[in-house]
Order: structure tokens, then sequence, then C-alpha cells
């Protein structure tokens, strides 16, 4: 049986937009400095009403208080909350949680100019609703993630955790990086998101199209009765080929067209 779909948080788009556009799981870190590029560019130029990133914007967050040091990783996160901030002074740029950044808070936000969104939120746009999700709650079958996952997300570890001395928490962060490197280059098989609890989050919400992250499985998948299924690609441009990938929404009239673009045409595609 599957766990009663949880509380949809609702937003409405402003009448005057047009273009919308998605990204997640881009993973940022200096140490991936072709990806990190890609993004500026496409943060610099895109011509979207609005941004959401839908989660793991970076490879991992261990607390808002990383601004108000200077050693080189914050420098790189400040680096980033200026090049969030600079977009949204002229789009709205809306964040929800993924499982690497989910400890990204109020603090960053407000310095970055990010609008939070709760897991889920329904989007109406375009005389439609749009499911939207990070979709790690979602992968059912990864039953060990899941109990991690309320683990972390509780208010009670969170504070504990976020009262260790920086270095700490950072040091922890790569331990659990290394670990997930380790399962990648096992072989390991990712959990998929669950279709009956999708189907049950999109009927509860009233919506036809779910849009999340998470999988890096970027494909569109139909489940009968006019159900679809939007999956976004992870970034990282240094593959072969470069994987930088935006899921855009353009409204003409009453319809909405979907556009899957490689981010350096969505800053042309206007």
């Amino acid at each position: 049986m599957n766990p009663t779909p949880p509380r949809i948080a609702e937003l409405t788009a402003p009448a005057a937009w047009r273009v919308v556009d998605f990204i997640s799981d881009l993973h940022l870190q200096a140490s991936e400095p072709a990806t990190v590029a890609a993004w500026e560019r496409y943060m610099a130029h895109t011509r979207a009403d609005a941004v959401f990133i839908l989660g793991d914007l970076f490879e991992v967050w261990v607390g808002d208080d990383v601004l108000g040091t200077n050693d080189t990783e914050a420098q790189f996160e400040t680096h980033c909350a200026h090049i969030l901030r600079a977009t949204a002074e002229r789009s709205a740029v809306f964040f929800m949680h993924g499982n690497r950044d989910f400890l990204l808070g109020a603090a960053f936000a407000q310095a970055a100019g990010l609008q939070l969104l709760a897991d889920p939120t329904a989007l109406s746009f375009g005389q439609q609703r749009w499911l939207l999700t990070h979709g790690d709650a979602l992968c059912l079958d990864d039953t060990d993630y899941l109990q991690f996952r309320a683990q972390v997300r509780s208010a009670e570890w969170q504070a504990t955790f976020l009262a260790q001395p920086l270095a700490e928490r950072r040091a922890i962060a790569r331990g659990l990086r290394a670990q997930s490197e380790a399962r990648k280059r096992s072989g390991a098989v990712y959990a998929d998101v669950d279709a009956a609890a999708a189907r049950d989050w999109l009927q509860a919400a009233q919506a036809r199209e779910l849009i999340h992250g998470h999988t890096h499985k970027p494909a569109d998948h139909a489940f009968g009765t006019d159900l679809q299924r939007r999956v976004l690609s992870d970034w990282d441009a240094a593959a072969t080929p470069p994987r930088a990938e935006v899921l855009r929404l353009r409204l003409g009239g009453d319809v909405v067209q979907v556009q899957r673009l490689a981010a350096s045409q969505a800053v042309l595609d206007h």
C-alpha cells in the first residue's frame, strides 16, 4: 500500500508570466568548474520569467553559517549566492530542497534572493496545474534512504548537526559523499519513482503533469488517462556528451508548450 500523499502547497503564477524554466541536480561544487561555468552562463542570460530549482543545486550544504566564513569552500558558496541574486533581480527564482542541500535555510535564501518552495508544490500556470517535487520521497523501493531522509529532515537531528563546528560538519559531509561515490562505482541500481505513488500525488493535487529531478533519468513518462511525469536532467558539463538541460514551459495563448533545451540553447530561445 502506498503512503498517503503529503500536504501539497499551492503557487499561482502571476498573469504576466510567459516562460518558466525548471532545472535540478546540478550538484555544484568548486571541483567541477565546467558545470559551474555552464550554470553561471545560463543564470546570467536566461530571460525566463521564473526559474525553478527543484533540489540538489549544491553537491552538499552544511548550514547557512558558511556565508560568515572565508575558507575556500565558503568563498565558492558565497559566489553562488551572488549569481543567484543577480538572476533574482530580473526573474523570480524558486528553490526546493533536494537530498543534498536540505539544510539550505532562510538566511541563505534571503542572501541569494531565493523563494523557498515546499515539497511538493502545485503550480498553476497556463490554465493547468503542474505538480513539482524533488522526487526522492517518491522512490519507495529505496527504503534505507527513506529512513535516512526521515531522520535528517527532523528538527531535532538538524539542530544537533548544525550545533557542531563547521569543520566537523564539512568532514561528515565529505564522508557521506565518499560513501555515495563508492556506491556509484559499485554499480548499485538506484530506485526509480513509484508509478502508483506518483499517480496518487497527481490525483491529490488535481494535476496532470508531475515535474521532478533526483533520479538523473531525464524522460517523459505517460501514465495513461492523460497523466505525464517529466523527469529533469542532472548537470555534468564535463561528461561526454555534456549534460545541462532545461525544461521550459512557454505559454502562447491558452496553450503551454513543453520544451527540453540544452542550457546553451535556452539562453538563445526567447
